[in-house]
């Protein structure tokens, strides 16, 4: 789906914010985790073509993005915001989905079922006729994942989905995973809350100062704690629990804790 070869950027000389990237993405859900200031934005950036390398490269579905308007990679990536304010601009909620169908030559009533299509899997339905902006935060991050979904990209890119939801949001934006999953996409985010991940993401890669530190199955990734801690991450709440408990196996949910202890 993507492979990334000697990727380094700059947004100032002899300041890199990444350094000799290079991974390949396949259709495993990955997140890209890390502190603040590790480049993990940048580099979903120049996966969507929104900023080009200085030097190495980046190949989409073979297509070098240098070569490559974000326009015309649209059709193929799908970018969601961090924050929701920045991307929604329509008057209605459905007009608000169906903008990126229709703009990227979707026929018209195929772009209106992919959009209710997706309404219904992020649980607003009954938003359609309303306002975007009179919407709560957590329905307009909701509103912006569903206006991707209904793109129907081969790779979809979450920037930090969980913020403002509560469980029954996650547990949506969990549906609307296994959905695409189901449907052969790959799926990427960048985000901080790593609950989500070790319950929800395959593979994760861990950044820090601009380079790679870890990358592999999620379990393995969460077992690495001398690495988390250099890159100042975090493992899971219960990862932690069970760690501190002395159990050897490395948890990633409450389910996985309960059946452990009970064996």
């Amino acid at each position: 789906m993507i492979n990334v070869s000697h990727l380094s950027f700059s947004y100032e000389i002899g300041t890199p914010i990444l350094s000799e990237i290079n991974l390949a993405f396949d259709q495993r859900t990955t997140a890209i985790i890390g502190q603040n200031g590790a480049g993990k934005t940048t580099l979903v950036k120049l996966l969507k073509g929104l900023l080009k390398p200085y030097n190495g490269e980046v190949l989409i579905k073979n297509i070098d993005v240098k070569t490559v308007t974000a326009a015309e990679l649209a059709k193929t990536v799908g970018l969601v915001f961090q924050n929701p304010n920045d991307q929604i601009f329509k008057q209605k909620v459905l007009d608000e989905v169906m903008f990126g169908p229709l703009m990227i030559k979707m026929n018209k009533e195929v772009a209106r079922q992919k959009a209710l299509q997706a309404l219904a899997m992020a649980g607003l339905s009954d938003k359609a006729e309303m306002n975007p902006h009179d919407l709560s935060l957590s329905e307009k991050k909701l509103l912006c994942i569903a206006s991707v979904v209904a793109m129907d990209t081969d790779i979809i890119i979450l920037d930090e989905p969980t913020i403002a939801q509560d469980q029954a949001g996650k547990e949506k934006i969990r549906h609307i995973i296994n959905f695409l999953k189901t449907k052969r996409k790959l799926v990427m985010t960048i985000i901080h809350d790593m609950d989500f991940v070790a319950e929800n993401f395959e593979r994760t890669i861990v950044l820090s100062e601009g380079k790679v530190l870890l990358d592999g199955d999620t379990r393995y990734v969460f077992s690495q704690k001398d690495i988390l801690r250099e890159a100042h991450v975090e493992a899971p709440g219960i990862t932690q629990l069970a760690q501190e408990l002395g159990i050897k196996e490395t948890v990633l949910s409450i389910e996985e804790f309960i059946n452990t202890k009970k064996r």
